[in-house]
């Protein structure tokens, strides 16, 4: 039987542990990776994020929707993406919090696609995907958590059938230095 292995990525995860590691992750390698590590014949990869509206940066924000085109076309990920959702705090003040939870996409991929895949993987640290993984366990399929160690909640680290530090992950799967806008 030919394993077939599922990733699904929070973005948001993935950039605290490259910002842990203060270099990108080569996303290609990465998925190559992921596939000999597991030992699978396919490998099929969702990522999830939540982007910044044009005109709320000092910067163009197109980069970011190029870097999608790449993950889709180039890599043959499948991209979710949303808008942040700005929240008001303090009109007067003109204090926004910027919020861009993507759990639920993820969750209904996870559950929509249950048939199609031998074995999970996540990138996350969320403790709330602890009732998932149970759902993913009662199908008899396996699921891997690949996160840093500061960054995922003890229930996520134990809950799966194996936790992998990404920052501790040997293979050459790592590009650059991360450059910080001044």
């Amino acid at each position: 039987m030919k394993k077939v292995v599922y990733v699904f990525i929070d973005a948001a995860n993935l950039w605290e542990v490259q910002k842990a590691k203060a270099k990108l992750l080569d996303l290609a390698k990465l998925k190559k990776y992921l596939k000999s590590e597991h030992k699978a014949a396919e490998i099929k990869v969702y990522y999830y994020d939540a982007y910044p509206k044009e005109g709320t940066r000092d910067h163009s924000v197109s980069s970011k929707h190029n870097f999608y085109v790449y993950l889709k076309k180039g890599l043959k990920f499948i991209v979710r993406t949303k808008p942040l959702k700005q929240i008001i705090i303090d009109a007067k003040l003109g204090t926004v919090i910027e919020k861009g939870n993507m759990d639920v996409e993820m969750s209904i991929d996870v559950v929509n696609q249950i048939n199609k895949y031998d074995e999970a993987i996540f990138f996350s640290g969320d403790s709330d995907f602890l009732a998932l993984i149970r759902f993913i366990h009662s199908r008899n399929k396996k699921v891997y958590i690949y996160s840093s160690r500061n960054n995922i909640s003890s229930e996520l680290r134990t809950g799966g059938d194996g936790y992998k530090d990404t920052l501790k992950i040997k293979s050459n799967i790592w590009r650059k230095d991360i450059k910080r806008r001044d």
